[in-house]
């Protein structure tokens, strides 16, 4: 933050400000809290809704909850990429409403959604083919090993689908339409992830494998929502 802000007052980029620019607005600094407030809520609601997983999960021993915890941890760092360009999709959509171009607002979520689905397409066939070379690279027990590779496998499934919906949900928040984003997770993580995780994997006892079908399945649900909820394009009305 600091150094942008240097960029910014000392006319290293295009845009400068001084003190001229700056103005205190106490209207438009609430509306931002109370956008921002609904946000922070929407990254709680999905964040914490994967803590009751875990919960799950250990429920099936050490050796699922270790499989877990690695394959979360590779897919987390695949994925940033993905969220980089989802927040490319944000903010073409806040700079295109702004200037009065909600079509091509429109336009450039689905662009950025297929680059994302190229990426997470790509990464998809190394999870589904080869899973256990890329767990191999981790020192640890062939139990563990077999465990992430089931969840790298199952889960990539859904990557197609996971590239539009995380396109999606974060072109609303460039919308300045958080509470939007933050009921479809509020539905899909907890109304129903949740209680098909203990279904799968306790009820029917199908074990983690259980688990990492459910979050396939959410994942492809949070997408098929996002898309559906986007294209009514009540967002494109919304003002910040």
């Amino acid at each position: 933050m600091l150094y942008q802000l240097r960029i910014l007052t000392t006319g290293g980029s295009k845009v400068r400000i001084d003190r001229s620019n700056l103005h205190f607005a106490p209207a438009v600094m609430a509306r931002l809290v109370r956008i921002s407030a609904v946000g922070i809520l929407q990254f709680f609601v999905s964040t914490a809704s994967f803590l009751f997983l875990a919960k799950i999960m250990a429920r099936f021993g050490d050796a699922a909850l270790a499989g877990h915890t690695l394959s979360v941890r590779l897919i987390t760092f695949v994925l940033l990429p993905v969220w980089g360009v989802g927040n490319a999709a944000a903010t073409l959509v806040g700079q295109n409403l702004g200037a009065g171009s909600p079509e091509r607002a429109e336009r450039s979520v689905w662009i950025t959604g297929f680059v994302n689905m190229c990426i997470l397409g790509t990464v998809a066939l190394v999870f589904i083919f080869i899973p256990e070379v890329i767990v191999a690279a981790f020192p640890v027990t062939e139990e563990v090993a077999d465990i992430a590779s089931a969840c790298l496998r199952i889960m990539a499934y859904s990557y197609v689908f996971w590239a539009y919906g995380m396109t999606t949900v974060m072109a609303f928040n460039g919308a300045g339409d958080t509470t939007t984003p933050t009921w479809i997770n509020f539905f899909v993580y907890w109304v129903l992830q949740i209680p098909l995780a203990w279904f799968l994997g306790v009820t029917l006892e199908h074990g983690p494998q259980g688990v990492f079908a459910t979050v396939a399945i959410c994942q492809t649900v949070l997408a098929v929502v996002g898309v559906v909820w986007f294209r009514r394009g009540k967002w494109k009305t919304r003002a910040v």
